[in-house]
């Protein structure tokens, strides 16, 4: 349970969902971990569950300036950043420009000050979460932003891994299908779990956990020859 030992990470939206057990299983192999989420309270309690190689980072990533100042604050803490995934993010419904804001300029964000901070280091891994609706769409009011944005995100991804490749800087992302979290629970609760698990081809839902694990690979050495490309978590509905 070594795969991280030594190295830095930075999550963002990691109070919950995703990003938690993302934050959760880099600790346990080995990883210095930045807790970084817009709720503060949730952050504190993961970071609380890590222990001693892990802070709280506050950090709303439609805000250009937090993060930047999130990195600023991984490297002054831990002397570098080795990894950020750019996981924080909204569901489908919002407004727009909201939507745009924290579910693709955030990750631009990520990309941009976090690849050039990781090539001044000699390198790093960055993993973006899109969806498979990046790839993707379903019918659906309230869904065109959500799918423009993750669809953007695979854009990001392949063009910061041309860009920063050269100087050591892998760049992926994942597409996630149905993952049981907070995100997904109001469609279920609305009636929506059957559409959700009857266009899987395992049968259910996936778990935070599984995703995470797609991200522990693509931040570890053992992806070393990985860059600008997306992998699905879907349990097979893209493969329909």
């Amino acid at each position: 349970m070594d795969r991280l030992n030594g190295k830095t990470a930075l999550i963002t939206g990691a109070g919950a969902g995703i990003g938690r057990a993302t934050a959760l299983r880099f600790a346990a192999e080995g990883a210095n971990v930045v807790v970084s989420d817009v709720n503060d309270d949730a952050a504190r309690a993961v970071a609380t569950e890590i222990g001693e190689t892990s802070i709280v980072n506050h950090c709303d990533t439609s805000v250009e300036a937090d993060v930047e100042a999130a990195i600023a604050a991984t490297i002054k803490a831990f002397g570098t950043i080795d990894i950020l995934v750019n996981n924080a993010g909204v569901g489908g419904g919002q407004a727009w420009d909201r939507m745009i804001a924290i579910n693709l300029s955030g990750v631009m964000y990520g990309c941009k000050h976090g690849a050039e901070a990781m090539a001044a280091r000699g390198g790093g891994s960055i993993v973006n979460l899109s969806s498979m609706l990046g790839l993707i769409s379903i019918p659906g009011a309230g869904v065109d932003g959500y799918t423009a944005a993750k669809h953007g995100v695979v854009g990001l991804t392949k063009n910061y891994a041309l860009t920063y490749g050269p100087r050591g800087v892998r760049v992926n992302c994942i597409n996630p299908g149905w993952i049981e979290t907070a995100m997904t629970d109001p469609i279920a609760a609305a009636g929506g779990k059957a559409f959700m698990v009857e266009g899987t081809a395992l049968g259910r839902m996936g778990k935070p956990e599984e995703v995470a694990a797609v991200a522990l690979f693509l931040a570890s050495d053992d992806a070393s020859f990985v860059t600008g490309a997306s992998h699905v978590v879907d349990g097979g509905w893209t493969a329909r």
